[in-house]
C-alpha cells in the first residue's frame, strides 16, 4: 500500500472519529435527562431493578450477535457474494440465535429479577433482544460502507432521546415498570434507525435464498470473536452482577448510574470499532502490518486523549455529577472516580483488541478469559475484606470498581505488548504531553470545586475540557492529529 492510501485511511478514520465525538456529545446531552428522570422520579431502588434485568438482556443480545459486529467487516471484505446477501445471512443467523435466548428468557424470568417479584409483562422484555442484535449488524454492515453517521443517529440520537421521554411519560403509568417499558421502546426505535438506513445502502436482497449449512459454518468462524466481543461486554458489567449477589437493588442502582456515567469516555472506543474494524481488515488482505500499527497508534491516542480529559472532567466535578441524579447517588462518587480511570488505563488494550482479533484471535481470548478471571476474584476479594474490616458500605460497593481497574490494566500491558510483536511495530498511543495538560487542567479543577455546584456543572468541567484540550493540542499533536479536525475533500 503507498503513501497516499496510508493517507487515505488516516482520513477516514478521523473522519469517522469526528463524527463519533459530535456523537459523544450527542449521547452526553441525551443520558443526562435519563438519569436525572429515573434517580429524581423512580428511585435507586426501582432503578437497580432495572439495570440488572438489562445487564441480561444485554449479555444475550451480545451472545446473539455471533460475533458479526467484527466478523462481517472480515467477511463483506473477502467474500465474492453479493454484499446485501451476506448482510442478511447476517441478519437471519443473529435472528436464530436471538429466537434461542427469547425463548430461554421468557421461560424463566427470574433470571432477569431474581430479586423482586413477576407480574407477567416481564416476560414480553426478552423480545428486545431481536432489536439489539439486529441493530448491531445492521449498523456494522453500515460501518463497513464507512457510514458512522447512521450509528451516531441511532444510539446517540433515537435510543437515548427516545428512553428519556419514554421514561417520563411511562412514570405516570407505572412507577414500577415504567423504567423497563421505556428501555424496550427505545430499543424499537435504534432498530427502526438502523434497518431504514440498510436498505438504502445495500437494498433488497435480490435472489438471496437462506443457506444453513454456510450460517453455521459462519457462526463457527465467528465464534472466537463472539467470545472476545462477550467478555469485553462482560468485563464493564460483571461488577454490577457481583453486587447484585451482595447488596440490595438500591445499591445496584447507584453503581449503575455511575457505570452510565462512564459509559460517555468509553463510547468514544466503542464508536471507533465500525470504522476502525474494515479498515484494518482491508490492510491485512493486503498483508501491510506496518499501516495497521500505524491506524492502532494513531487511533489510540486520539482514544486515549479524549478518555483522559473527559474523565479528568467528571472525576473532580464527581460529587456535582452524582449529585444531580439525586442526593442518594453522592455516595456512588469514589465508584465514579475508580471506574473513569479504568477506562484511561483499558484504552490502549481496547484498541489493540481491534486488530488482535483478527491476527491472534484465539490468544485474544485467552487474554480476554484471565482479565474477566482476575475481574471476578479481585471483585469477590474485595468485598469480603471490606464487609471483614466492616467499611462503610459505599467503599464495599467501591471494590468491584478496583478490581475491574487492575483487570483492565493487566490486559492492557499484555495485548499492547502481544500485537506489538505480531506486527514489528509500536501500537501504543502513550504521549507524554497528556501528563502535561493533565496538571494544568487538575489545577483549573481545582479551583471549580470552591464555587457552587451548578456553576461547577456549567462553568467548571467546560474550563477543564479546554484547558486540557488547549495543551494537548499544543504539546501532543502532530500534524496527522490534526487530520481529525479537518475535512476530507
Amino acid at each position: 500500500m503507498d503513501g497516499n492510501s496510508g493517507n487515505s485511511d488516516i482520513a477516514l478514520l478521523a473522519k469517522g472519529g469526528r463524527t463519533n465525538i459530535f456523537g459523544f456529545l450527542l449521547r452526553l446531552a441525551a443520558r443526562l435527562p435519563f438519569l436525572f428522570i429515573a434517580g429524581r422520579m423512580y428511585g435507586a431502588s426501582v432503578l437497580g431493578r432495572f439495570a440488572y434485568a438489562i445487564l441480561v438482556i444485554e449479555f444475550a443480545a451480545q451472545l446473539a450477535t455471533l460475533g458479526l459486529k467484527r466478523g462481517l467487516a472480515q467477511r463483506l471484505s473477502s467474500s465474492s457474494e453479493p454484499p446485501s446477501h451476506i448482510v442478511w445471512d447476517g441478519l437471519l443467523i443473529a435472528g436464530m440465535a436471538s429466537a434461542v435466548a427469547v425463548a430461554v428468557l421468557a421461560a424463566v424470568p427470574e433470571v432477569m429479577f431474581p430479586n423482586s417479584g413477576i407480574n407477567g409483562h416481564e416476560r414480553l422484555l426478552p423480545l428486545t433482544i431481536f432489536g439489539i442484535a439486529w441493530s448491531e449488524v445492521a449498523l456494522a454492515a453500515l460501518a463497513y460502507r464507512h457510514n458512522v453517521g447512521a450509528t451516531v443517529t441511532a444510539r446517540a440520537v433515537v435510543e437515548p432521546w427516545t428512553i428519556s421521554i419514554a421514561a417520563l411519560a411511562l412514570w405516570f403509568y407505572s412507577a414500577r415498570d415504567g423504567l423497563i417499558l421505556s428501555y424496550a421502546v427505545s430499543m424499537t426505535a435504534a432498530l427502526v434507525a438502523s434497518l431504514v438506513p440498510l436498505l438504502r445502502s445495500y437494498g433488497l436482497p435480490k435472489g438471496w435464498r437462506p443457506r444453513i449449512v454456510p450460517l453455521l459454518r459462519m457462526a463457527r468462524r465467528n465464534a472466537p470473536l463472539a467470545a472476545a466481543d462477550a467478555i469485553e461486554w462482560g468485563t464493564r458489567n460483571i461488577d454490577r452482577a457481583i453486587l447484585g449477589l451482595f447488596f440490595p437493588p438500591a445499591v445496584v442502582g447507584v453503581y449503575w448510574v455511575a457505570q452510565q456515567v462512564t459509559t460517555l469516555p468509553q463510547k468514544l472506543k466503542t464508536s471507533f470499532d465500525p470504522i476502525l474494524g474494515p479498515v484494518i481488515t482491508q490492510n491485512l488482505e493486503a498483508g501491510n502490518k506496518a499501516a495497521v500499527a500505524t491506524q492502532v497508534r494513531q487511533v489510540g491516542f486520539w482514544i486515549l486523549a479524549a478518555q483522559a480529559g473527559i474523565a479528568l472532567a467528571l472525576s473532580i466535578s464527581g460529587e456535582a455529577v452524582m449529585g444531580l441524579v439525586g442526593p442518594a447517588f453522592v455516595a456512588g462518587t469514589g465508584a465514579l472516580v475508580i471506574l473513569l480511570a479504568a477506562e484511561v488505563i483499558a484504552a490502549t488494550a481496547a484498541v489493540s483488541e481491534t486488530a488482535l482479533v483478527y491476527v491472534a484471535r484465539h490468544r485474544n481470548l485467552v487474554i480476554s478469559v484471565a482479565v474477566i478471571s482476575i475481574q471476578a476474584g479481585l471483585s469477590f476479594l474485595f468485598i469480603l475484606a471490606g464487609r471483614a474490616l466492616a467499611l462503610p458500605q459505599a467503599y464495599q460497593a467501591a471494590g468491584p470498581a478496583l478490581a475491574l481497574m487492575l483487570a483492565l490494566g493487566f490486559g492492557a500491558i499484555v495485548k499492547s505488548r502481544l500485537l506489538a510483536r505480531l506486527l514489528g511495530a509500536a501500537v501504543s498511543g502513550w504521549r507524554w504531553a497528556l501528563v502535561w495538560a493533565a496538571i494544568v487542567a487538575g489545577a483549573i479543577g481545582s479551583v471549580a470545586t470552591r464555587i457552587p455546584e451548578w456553576s461547577e456543572l456549567l462553568l467548571g468541567i467546560p474550563a477543564v475540557l479546554i484547558a486540557y484540550s488547549y495543551v494537548v493540542w499544543r504539546e501532543g499533536f502532530t500534524p496527522e492529529d490534526r487530520v481529525l479536525f479537518k475535512k476530507l475533500k
